[in-house]
């Protein structure tokens, strides 16, 4: 692995970025206030403004650690932050790791989260030298699913009850991909 930190990526429609804590306020109206979007991950949904500025002034913190990736999943045309992704633990052994997403209802169905997961795939193989990249998905959370599986992810199992996520108590499916099915 060759750390690289969050580093600025393009896409066609996205650009993805460092999170600015001026991002506050559209962060909370566009996801982390949201219900329907926030239920299968594992921060709660946020009560008010003050919790979105307290998370991104920790999350802002973070990058000054060469291995922390997270990016503000922004619209290319109005600069509008819709989502966010992020690598959330490491396997240093074997060279992988796991990502994680969301985005505003506003934007689900659009192609926008599997254009952010495919970009960030990119980088991770070619840039940070990855081996495999996994994902782990609540089965109720079906969007999610679909979303990796366009990203070309191999769905690798069923574990039950094995996470907490908004709902509760969880099973997890996972999803992978390695470099030499990335590149092959």
């Amino acid at each position: 692995m060759k750390h690289k930190g969050t580093q600025s990526l393009e896409s066609h429609r996205l650009i993805l970025r460092k999170f600015k804590l001026e991002d506050t306020d559209m962060m909370y109206q566009n996801w982390s206030r949201d219900e329907q979007v926030t239920k299968f991950l594992t921060w709660p949904t946020h009560k008010n403004v003050q919790e979105t500025h307290s998370l991104l002034e920790y999350w802002i913190s973070e990058y000054i650690e060469p291995e922390t990736y997270r990016w503000c999943i922004s619209l290319k045309d109005n600069k509008e932050p819709i989502g966010s992704i992020s690598v959330v633990s490491f396997n240093p052994k074997v060279d992988s790791l796991e990502i994680g997403y969301c985005i505003g209802r506003d934007y689900w169905n659009q192609g926008f989260t599997t254009e952010a997961v495919q970009t960030v795939v990119d980088f991770l193989f070619s840039q940070v030298s990855i081996n495999r990249i996994e994902a782990h998905v609540d089965p109720r959370n079906i969007g999610s699913g679909s979303v990796l599986v366009k990203s070309s992810f191999r769905y690798t199992g069923l574990r039950r009850q094995v996470a907490v996520n908004n709902m509760g108590i969880c099973d997890v499916i996972t999803y992978e991909i390695l470099k030499e099915d990335y590149i092959n």
